[in-house]
């Protein structure tokens, strides 16, 4: 125990308890309450703040404590006195930009305690709540550590995502891909070998779900978790500012830290600095967690003066998971032109908006996105792209992004590339928060969307610029080219209450090759799905990405026009969303709507279950439903799907049977 709390405070990665210098305070109590009166935050302010939380009269945490310590021996916390306290309420209604929705409900009551150099918000929704620390500094400073605890109140049982990475360490740990699946274990029986990074989930009494993560999150580390005792609290970790980092990694795209400076940020003098917002969401249903938006909620809005009408979203014919494996021509497939403007015909026959061009197209070990490979003539593709109505986006290392941002960004807008999936930043201490936050100011200078690959869970700047169209930070189907191990279709309904909740995901789905439990291979070069043909149309109604891949090859999308058609035609943003129904990891239904129409996906795990599904949200009129369901053969034959158009009964009731590892995909209009 010593050692791993040593390592721990040798990478100034804090969980150690701050106590401030100043003299014993009198205890000062404060509670504020949800705007609904069922969640209550109860906050001390004493030798140390801290806070307790609940629910519906089920206590939730406790006495957790808060802190924050600069370089200079200053301690945001602790016996401080409190100046000022000041509340208010509000209900304001948001237009949202490429979200899942067109408007969203900010309705909250604030508590804000003011100290002389420091303050702090508190705030509690129905659905959760949120604090930060304000920094009034008027001189440069640095931040040392922060203590943020999270104190249940039992020793309940979590669904935790370890770092699986790099784990011979735990600071080897802060380097890794954030794609992992969830372990379902007590708090108390927490796998010292590791971290944690977010979104967790806590399974509380009462059947409510706890769910951590942060929000607008700048110039600062993200957030992993860790317990240091066997008990029932979590702590945050951080890692430590790079100060010394080297070129390495997969084909020399990355960089890794050799060394950090004592410190996890530091801040020129100014005004005020308001750090991220630490949310613990919280839910007495689990359905409700599949349609949170707190993280949207608390991140920071786009400058109502730069336009972003630009920014288009739509789906991708992709390249990678399929290996470039199309079929029935007179040419070599591979990275080539060939190949794409095959990808590219695809693309325009079937009103896909997008075609990407993987890794390869840029000279492999180099780092160097100017440096073309032969095969390759990227003025012909992206003419030949605009011609038939396809935009082209390129696939870029972290570190070729970096080396050379602007000067990339300024070349590929003006030759018309529409984009980048930026990929392998495996990081999110200070400075690789600082990279995403450039990069998505400078594509918004050029009008280029950003889809983060190889990185963290979102923490809002999908709202502050909305041309970041996607993150991964998800255990996506890539993975089923290579992993036999892992359950992707318990994954996959359990994802979505997790880490969803944080924002969108490049899950990258769409797979025409499906198997049973049984018949799953992994095949690198010719992949397949986990579960049923209707979980895979399925996973585009229930997940949200609104740069939306289609895994497969064209050439077998082709010979499967129904389902093709679909999943073209679907869109992926939309006008509002209700999650219908669910259970984590076993279950999850979802409806979504894009102007009069809605779309409705229901995915299970391996258990064969009949839904009864409640579509009174319709309203009244005469509707046609156009569903896919799995086929009577679907438990032994996993592409076995029937398509069905009738019209929604009176009673707006319908029953659906799911197959093992199955799902269904609706499609109603009037």
């Amino acid at each position: 125990m010593k050692k791993i709390l040593s390592v721990l405070m040798a990478i100034c990665l804090c969980s150690a308890l701050f106590t401030a210098s100043a003299s014993p305070a009198a205890a000062k109590q404060y509670v504020l309450s949800s705007p609904d009166g069922k969640l209550v935050l109860s906050i001390t302010s004493a030798e140390q703040i801290s806070y307790s939380l609940s629910h519906d009269g089920t206590a939730l945490l406790s006495n957790s404590v808060i802190s924050m310590q600069l370089v200079d021996g200053t301690v945001y916390g602790g016996a401080a006195k409190v100046q000022k306290v000041t509340r208010r309420s509000v209900d304001q209604t948001h237009s949202a930009i490429l979200y899942k929705k067109a408007e969203v409900r900010d309705n909250f009551n604030e508590l804000t305690l003011k100290f002389k150099q420091f303050s702090l918000v508190f705030r509690a929704y129905d659905e959760g709540m949120a604090y930060r620390f304000v920094s009034h500094s008027k001189v440069p400073y640095a931040v040392q550590a922060e203590q943020a605890d999270f104190c249940f109140e039992k020793d309940w049982n979590m669904y935790v995502p370890y770092v699986c990475q790099n784990t011979e360490t735990l600071e080897s740990q802060l380097m890794n891909s954030f794609e992992n699946v969830y372990r379902y274990t007590p708090l108390s029986g927490w796998d010292k070998r590791y971290l944690s990074f977010l979104p967790l989930m806590v399974d509380a009494d009462d059947g409510k779900k706890i769910c951590i993560t942060e929000a607008d999150v700048f110039d600062y580390p993200g957030l992993y978790l860790y317990n240091s005792d066997k008990d029932h609290k979590l702590e945050a970790v951080f890692a430590a500012y790079p100060k010394e980092t080297e070129q390495g990694g997969h084909n020399n795209l990355q960089m890794k830290v050799t060394e950090r400076e004592p410190y996890l940020a530091q801040y020129p003098a100014a005004a005020s600095k308001a750090f991220p917002w630490r949310i613990v969401a919280v839910s007495s249903e689990d359905a409700q967690m599949a349609d949170n938006d707190l993280v949207w909620k608390l991140s920071t809005a786009p400058d109502p003066n730069q336009d972003f009408s630009w920014v288009k979203p739509g789906k991708v014919a992709w390249d990678w998971w399929n290996d470039w494996n199309i079929y029935g021509v007179d040419f070599v497939s591979g990275i080539n032109n060939d190949t794409y403007k095959y990808y590219i015909d695809f693309a325009s026959a079937n009103g896909i908006e997008y075609v990407i061009l993987d890794e390869g197209w840029a000279v492999t070990g180099e780092a160097d996105m100017f440096q073309i490979v032969p095969e390759i003539d990227l003025p012909m593709l992206i003419e030949y792209a605009t011609e038939r109505n396809v935009g082209l986006i390129l696939w870029a290392g972290y570190w070729a992004m970096e080396r050379d941002m602007e000067k990339v960004c300024k070349h590929y807008s003006a030759m018309g590339i529409k984009g980048f999936k930026v990929d392998f930043m495996d990081r999110d201490d200070a400075t690789m928060i600082d990279f995403h936050h450039r990069a998505a100011k400078m594509g918004a200078k050029y009008q280029l969307m950003m889809d983060f690959h190889g990185t963290y869970k979102p923490t809002g700047l999908h709202r502050t610029y909305p041309n970041v169209i996607n993150y991964e930070g998800v255990f996506g189907l890539e993975q089923r080219k290579w992993d036999m191990a892992e359950d992707q279709v318990e994954y996959d309904v359990t994802m979505p209450y997790i880490r969803m909740l944080a924002g969108p995901i490049d899950y990258t789905q769409g797979a025409m090759r499906n198997a049973t439990r049984s018949n799953f291979r992994s095949i690198n070069s010719e992949p397949m799905s986990m579960g049923t043909r209707c979980h895979q149309l399925a996973d585009y109604v229930v997940f949200i990405s609104p740069l939306n891949m289609l895994c497969d090859s064209p050439s077998n999308y082709m010979a499967e026009p129904e389902c093709t058609k679909f999943i073209a035609e679907i869109p992926t943003t939309w006008d509002e969303t209700r999650a219908l129904a669910g259970k984590v990891g076993d279950y999850i239904v979802m409806a979504r709507r894009s102007g009069d129409t809605w779309y409705v996906g229901g995915l299970t795990d391996w258990t064969a279950r009949d839904i009864e599904i409640d579509l009174s949200f319709l309203g009244e009129g005469e509707y046609t439903i156009e569903l896919f369901k799995d086929g009577v053969n679907a438990h032994k034959v996993a592409r076995d799907y029937k398509k069905v158009v009738e019209q929604v009964p009176a009673s707006r009731k319908i029953t659906v049977h799911l197959a093992p590892g199955g799902g269904f995909a609706a499609k109603i209009c009037k």
